[in-house]
């Protein structure tokens, strides 16, 4: 499914910059469920209630010839101490 979600932000790509801006999006099932200042910020606040490996994280740019990164794979939370 994510790969689906990262071709329905390339297809909108321009219309998510004219919408968001340059912003991080979460998108899951081909859906925008959150826009961010941060990729930090986007995954924390979308794993508050979407579960690792569900959704993507995606820097919006005017067009995708500006620059588009996509990782796959597993994702690792690794808490910070002290």
């Amino acid at each position: 499914m994510q790969d689906q979600d990262f071709e329905y932000f390339i297809q909108n790509i321009e219309y998510f910059y004219q919408q968001y801006g340059h912003k991080f999006l979460a998108i899951k099932d081909k859906k925008v469920i959150g826009s961010y200042d941060s990729f930090d910020m986007a995954l924390e606040e979308t794993l508050k209630h979407e579960q690792i490996g569900t959704f993507i994280i995606q820097e919006c740019f005017r067009n995708k010839e500006e620059s588009v990164n996509h990782f796959q794979g597993n994702v690792t939370i690794v808490p910070v101490t002290g």
